[in-house]
């Protein structure tokens, strides 16, 4: 059986700093980065960040570094590969 704080989402969020992500907003909007940092309220920091089609992953806007606060989060993947 896993332990509890393997399961913890935070704890597996902060797992995949550094690594690139797609986080899709509840507003629709799509955004692939790299996770530079986390808080507990799923607050984040993306570098390279790119506002991207959710339809066709087609890069729409090119931001650099952003925020996003965690309650406008609907989910997040770790993404393969290169953005």
């Amino acid at each position: 059986m896993a332990s509890k704080s393997s399961l913890d989402p935070l704890t597996l969020l902060k797992k995949y700093t550094g690594t690139l992500v797609k986080i899709r907003l509840k507003s629709g909007v799509e955004i692939r980065g790299r996770l530079e940092n986390c808080d507990r309220f799923m607050n984040m920091i993306i570098s390279d960040a790119t506002e991207c089609e959710a339809v066709n992953s087609q890069a729409i806007r090119k931001y650099g570094k952003i925020f996003i606060r965690g309650n406008n989060i609907l989910f997040i993947t770790v993404e393969q590969g290169v953005i």
